[in-house]
């Protein structure tokens, strides 16, 4: 079971962020953008992006090219031709529309898909809301914040035993311990 990382508003049809701005690079216009993606190569196939803002304004964006430098994607876009045009983009997301997402295998969930699932127990206890997927560099943990504390459960597939993303339930068969630090 794994959890993917890309991400998306909690809205359905929302797009699906892949990318965020960080800032601009060099004098053609150029942006250094942070990667929120399992699967880089997807900028191979991508011609237009929607660029998203705080406030949650966008525009859309013609890529010219790209290419990938110190786990960053530098990223050039059509019509942005100087430090002065592209530094509007800073802290934008770039995103895809939500039928371009990766199609994910059966035991595969993007992180967005997770968060804000109820999490109980198999005896009926319920644990709390997800509010993260963490990824430590093994198995990806999931911060469950419950009324009294908050957990931090393996997203395993001995330990979740059961994920419901369409009613945003996840099962839990936790080894002993595990819920008590």
């Amino acid at each position: 079971m794994n959890a993917k990382n890309a991400m998306n508003a909690k809205t359905p049809n929302a797009p699906v962020v892949i990318a965020k701005i960080a800032r601009s690079r060099g004098l053609r216009g150029e942006l250094v953008a942070d990667l929120l993606t399992d699967f880089p190569e997807r900028f191979d196939s991508i011609d237009k992006v929607i660029a998203r803002n705080a406030k949650g304004e966008t525009k859309s964006l013609e890529l010219e090219k790209f290419w990938f430098q110190k786990n960053r994607v530098i990223l050039k876009f059509k019509g942005f031709d100087s430090i002065e045009q592209s530094d509007v983009l800073r802290d934008y997301e770039i995103c895809v529309p939500d039928n371009e997402a990766v199609e994910l295998s059966d035991d595969e969930y993007f992180d967005w898909e997770l968060e804000n699932c109820s999490v109980e127990t198999i005896s009926g206890e319920k644990l709390g809301i997800v509010k993260e997927v963490m990824r430590t560099g093994g198995t990806e943990n999931l911060l469950v914040q419950g009324e009294l504390k908050d957990y931090l459960i393996p997203f395993a597939l001995t330990i979740c035993v059961e994920v419901d993303i369409e009613n945003k339930r996840i099962l839990v068969d936790p080894p002993d311990g595990l819920l008590e630090f």
